[in-house]
């Protein structure tokens, strides 16, 4: 039976509750030495066939809480379980090191590979540290200074999205914040060298697009991909945070959207429940999902690889009438 998290969303308290009474089942069980399998054995059954029936056909504004999850996988946690050698590179050569943009080079399987994400914090002072994940403009500006170590090493850009959004501080946009990730926009749109991203949490607004122009772009089944998120288009809209599931089912920010919409090249699955539930297999499924892009992406002229990159960007949002 998998760990009970710490934190359980609304749609979820019927599991949550089916997990206590067997976990009082069981020790009942084992204190009064009651043989109680086959009722045990009947309520596991209700409760994965509960699972399968919540977690199918969840929300778009569900998805997004899941993509929240404080337990679930940050990009350090991706990079550790599925790259050796791993070593993390720092500073953008002009302001400081920006603790919410993480990257080095590392290998998969023989694969020399740049890494590139945003990361969060487990606790209040690693939130702080990491400032929620939200990059200030040197972050984008380490990040493509490693982009451009890996053009001149022709090592593949592996980039792990996980933001909030870009921070919107007062010192951020004055350092040039709008700048910088324009900047990257142009520079990865003609990077000699095979770029593949991958969405593993929250994907919102330039602050993802900032590392997200790739010749691969991949979305993990439990996160969002969006221009604005939904509390902030709901406050836009209605003046008010209470229509945030409203806003997510209109901004058509899940994967298999995104996906219909032609701005990512595929879902990559999760456990059932989300990654917090067994980390190992989405740590699994991504590295097969880069190993495999990288794989086809290697074997591309270069002149090739940043014309397809360039057209499959140019092409988004493009209505053509018959």
């Amino acid at each position: 039976m998998a760990t009970i998290n710490k934190q359980i969303f609304d749609f979820e308290r019927p599991i949550y509750d089916l997990q206590q009474r067997l976990e009082e089942m069981q020790k009942i069980s084992a204190d009064n030495k009651v043989n109680m399998s086959e009722a045990m054995q009947a309520l596991e059954k209700n409760i994965a066939e509960l699972k399968v029936s919540i977690y199918e056909k969840l929300t778009r504004w569900q998805r997004v809480q899941i993509s929240r999850h404080p337990e679930r996988p940050y990009t350090l946690d991706y990079i550790e379980n599925i790259a050796t050698d791993f070593v993390e590179l720092f500073g953008d050569r002009n302001v400081k090191d920006d603790k919410a943009m993480v990257g080095g080079l590392g290998k998969i399987d023989g694969y020399s590979v740049m890494f590139i994400g945003q990361q969060k914090g487990r606790d209040l002072k690693s939130r702080q540290y990491r400032n929620f994940g939200m990059p200030n403009p040197e972050g984008y500006r380490k990040a493509l200074r490693l982009m451009k170590l890996a053009e001149k090493f022709q090592i593949p850009v592996v980039t792990l999205i996980d933001t909030p959004g870009a921070y919107p501080g007062l010192e951020a946009e004055e350092r040039g914040q709008g700048e910088a990730i324009a900047r990257n926009l142009m520079e990865m749109a003609v990077l000699k060298t095979p770029i593949i991203c991958v969405i593993i949490g929250e994907g919102a607004s330039g602050g993802a697009l900032g590392i997200g122009v790739g010749n691969r772009v991949y979305q993990l089944e439990n996160t969002w991909y969006s221009v604005i998120s939904p509390e902030s288009c709901s406050s836009i809209l209605w003046r008010t945070w209470e229509k945030k599931e409203v806003a997510a089912e209109a901004l058509k920010l899940a994967p298999q959207d995104n996906l219909e919409l032609g701005l990512i090249d595929g879902v990559i699955s999760e456990p059932l429940g989300g990654a917090h539930y067994e980390p190992a297999t989405a740590f699994a499924n991504v590295k097969t999902q880069i190993l495999a892009a990288i794989s086809e992406l290697s074997s591309l002229a270069t002149d090739t690889l940043v014309a397809e990159r360039i057209a499959k960007f140019e092409k988004m949002g493009v209505i053509s009438q018959k």
